[in-house]
């Protein structure tokens, strides 16, 4: 797989810019409170250690890990909990933290979930809302980029575990997600 497969979507100086400011914004959003990152494994890793870098409040993480595309290009409806976090999310601000939001199906599946825990408050970040996925009406409260219905790859994406490791967000052509299916 070469680089000529690849289309560029959206700069590394762009998604910096638009880390920093979802930052700015849950530390407006929690004046000043303690807040517990979620992140989903293994796409949004490398978005939420940008993003915990520049939240200017007391913030730790945690991660979950969940399959629902089993190797696959589409979702395959059903989610399950592969690694579940660490410690005690009630009474804590929470914000969970996905590297894209296309069915709705995880999303909607932890946010759920999450909310057993009896937390003080849960918001949702990702870095790409792909609206017209959506299966499960799902509403992120910090979005980075809305993005049209294109497979993307890079900063966490990938296909196939390869790609992650880009800077950037490119496009993957269909050709090649053919070939490797």
């Amino acid at each position: 797989m070469g680089e000529f497969t690849l289309r560029p979507l959206i700069s590394r100086d762009r998604i910096a810019a638009k880390v920093t400011e979802i930052a700015l914004r849950i530390g407006e959003d929690f004046a000043g409170e303690p807040v517990i990152l979620i992140g989903v494994l293994k796409g949004a890793a490398i978005f939420l250690a940008d993003l915990v870098r520049h939240i200017a409040l007391d913030a730790s993480f945690d991660f979950v890990a969940v399959s629902g595309y089993g190797g696959q290009r589409q979702h395959s409806g059903e989610v399950k909990l592969v690694k579940d976090v660490d410690d005690s999310l009630a009474d804590k601000n929470v914000v969970l933290v996905e590297d894209i939001l296309d069915t709705g199906l995880t999303l909607t599946y932890l946010k759920n979930l999450l909310l057993t825990r009896g937390p003080k408050a849960l918001k949702i970040a990702v870095l790409l809302d792909k609206p017209d996925r959506r299966i499960q009406p799902v509403v992120a409260d910090y979005v980075g980029f809305e993005i049209p219905d294109e497979f993307v790859v890079g900063y966490g994406l990938d296909f196939d575990n390869y790609y992650r490791n880009l800077p950037d967000i490119v496009t993957l052509r269909s050709d090649v997600i053919e070939a490797r299916s």
